[in-house]
């Protein structure tokens, strides 16, 4: 198939913005919790009524401090409540949030403020003041710096005492759906990140159709308060159409700053939502921590049987759903009953105990994966999107789920797949153009379809599967072309392997270069008896090597021989975002790699 629409659920409105929800919701159902908030180490619950008062204090105090509509206003900080509050009353006064990820360098930090022309910026913590004011004597329009931890919303709320509410309803009233909401900065595998221009009706395009559709699954029961923990980073579009789907959707919103899983669990056990929204490498965690906590109490094996009955149930149950099979058998039925007692209802509780949807984006997950998550009574919707895409284009729909792939277009977005491969889309959610830059806006979009980058198939049925990227295909010294992340993907599903990059550009073969994950490597010595040697030594250790070598040889399974990786290294250190390997959504600088890494390189070919 190469081209598959599903109609809109919802449209965006012809008047407003993305603020008047707060107020709205406010007069509609006052005492509703809209929102949990920790203070203190404790959960505290915040009233529609309450939120909106936040709201209406704050933007008085931004036009007190000469904010004015349409100005851009950065804010660099990690994932918490005065992220949310910033946003809606920067929203509320027409003018625009500049997201800046926690982690970013001094450069990064002045070619984003300078490229968006920031007036003003809101940080976390003395750390990032200091990363702003190393070039703060470069941005001659930055002007005003407030700092969360040091009492931000206090002072700008009791500059905006004197404001008259009307001021900021007069701001609200002037705007439109297709006013710019946001500039958000795409992670940049390659090159400077591009600001993407988001508008309002992008957000409600997109928030507003995902909460049509997925509505039921946001609740664990029938009649349940729909709930979500945001872990995700607000300087991400993912978390942000999450932030705006819960508030517009009226599902209560809390925040988690730190997704390690010693900071993440405790508050998952005690906010307790009834849906999560995720990148797959969090769901690997917990099927990790949980099959390490199973070899330690010396139930590697049944832990393993139950692994292996919850993935067949699952698969079960979707050839059910397409009518390909007649569900599950009476006695896999039994096995699972047993084990869902003993297992799967400990994975449940790992997550809060009320979550039986999740959904993830970011990156691929593999399939065994999310089948074992069905299969413990946890679906995973894969979906798939970029920041041009304000979030989801595609998603796995509630009823059918086709586990391994990115799902159907979610409503009123088509997708089409070009002569080359290469996933074009259309929809209300997609962009208006990066920010001040037409080249490149001319580049992808074309004629109201983006040209995504990426390569892709579609079924009879319309579910889309990501095959690669466009500049990521690999053409070996033979005209073989290969997709390395189909083969990288199922390398790093071994429980050791943290990162896989697969090389052979101009080459003979493929190769690889492997990444540990040092977790899983501790408590794999551990479960051996074995002490932890040098990283040097690590990595020659020859039942480690055998480890990997099985992983390779579960990837190799997925291509022809000539399309295998013939050889590979195992390296002492992980790629990082420090390192510049990375970037801030985690994804691969494959050229970075390779120049970082090019003796190895070099020494795998000499090698074969």
């Amino acid at each position: 198939m190469r081209e598959f629409t599903v109609p809109p659920l919802a449209t965006a409105p012809h008047v407003g913005g993305l603020a008047d929800v707060v107020f709205s919701h406010a007069e509609e159902d006052p005492e509703r919790v809209a929102l949990g908030r920790k203070t203190d180490g404790r959960w505290r619950d915040v009233t529609a009524a309450a939120f909106r008062d936040e709201v209406m204090a704050l933007a008085k105090g931004l036009l007190a401090r000469g904010v004015r509509f349409g100005d851009r206003v950065a804010i660099m900080s990690r994932t918490r409540y005065e992220w949310t509050l910033f946003d809606f009353a920067l929203w509320t006064i027409g003018a625009q949030p500049v997201p800046l990820y926690a982690s970013s360098s001094a450069e990064q930090v002045f070619w984003m403020l300078h490229d968006a022309g920031v007036t003003a910026c809101v940080v976390e913590h003395e750390d990032h003041a200091m990363t702003v004011g190393s070039v703060i004597d470069r941005l001659p329009h930055l002007t005003r710096l407030w700092q969360l931890d040091t009492g931000a919303v206090d002072e700008l709320g009791a500059a905006g005492e004197r404001v008259d509410d009307e001021v900021v309803h007069r701001h609200r009233m002037a705007l439109t759906p297709s006013t710019p909401a946001t500039v958000i900065y795409t992670s940049g595998t390659t090159g400077r990140p591009k600001g993407c221009v988001l508008t309002h009706a992008n957000f409600m395009a997109e928030s507003d159709n995902i909460v049509r559709r997925y509505e039921r699954v946001f609740h664990s029961r029938p009649g349940d308060e729909a709930a979500t923990l945001l872990f995700l980073p607000l300087a991400h579009v993912f978390g942000r159409m999450v932030q705006v789907a819960a508030v517009r959707g009226r599902v209560k919103l809390g925040h988690q700053p730190q997704a390690t899983a010693a900071a993440l669990l405790p508050d998952l056990r005690a906010f307790r939502p009834t849906f999560v929204l995720a990148v797959p490498q969090v769901f690997e965690n917990v099927f990790a921590a949980g099959r390490r906590a199973a070899e330690n109490d010396g139930k590697a094996g049944p832990f393993d049987k139950a692994v292996d009955v919850a993935v067949r149930y699952a698969e079960a149950l979707e050839h059910k759903a397409f009518g390909t099979g007649p569900g599950p058998s009476a006695g896999l039925r039994v096995q699972h009953q047993l084990y869902d007692r003993l297992v799967y209802a400990k994975v449940r509780e790992a997550l809060g105990g009320r979550v039986r949807h999740a959904m993830s984006g970011g990156s691929a997950m593999e399939r065994r994966l999310g089948l074992f998550f069905a299969g413990a009574g946890i679906t995973v919707f894969e979906g798939y999107g970029l920041t041009e895409t304000t979030g989801a284009a595609t998603a796995n729909p509630p009823e059918r789920t086709r586990f391994g792939t990115v799902g159907q277009p979610v409503p009123g977005t088509t997708v089409h797949i070009a002569e080359d491969g290469e996933i074009w889309l259309r929809g209300g959610q997609v962009f208006t153009g990066y920010l001040s830059d037409r080249k490149a806006t001319d580049a992808v979009l074309r004629g109201g379809w983006l040209a995504t980058g990426d390569v892709g198939e579609l079924d009879a049925d319309g579910y889309l599967t990501i095959t690669g990227r466009k500049k990521e295909i690999l053409v070996t010294s033979s005209g073989r072309s290969v997709s390395p992340l189909p083969l990288e993907e199922r390398v790093r599903s071994h429980p050791l392997v943290d990162r896989c990059v697969v090389v052979g550009n101009n080459r003979p073969y493929l190769a690889a270069l492997v990444t540990l994950d040092p977790e899983a490597v501790a408590h794999w010595l551990a479960i051996r008896g074995k002490p932890a040697p040098p990283p040097g030594d690590l990595v020659r250790d020859p039942e480690l090597e055998a480890e990997v070598r099985r992983a390779v040889v579960a990837a190799n399974t997925l291509v022809s021989q000539s399309e295998s990786i013939r050889t590979f290294r195992i390296l002492g250190a992980r790629f990082t975002e420090e390192r510049g390997l990375l970037t801030p959504s985690l994804k691969l600088k494959r050229k970075a790699i390779e120049k970082a890494y090019a003796r190895e390189v070099e020494a795998l070919y000499r090698a074969g």
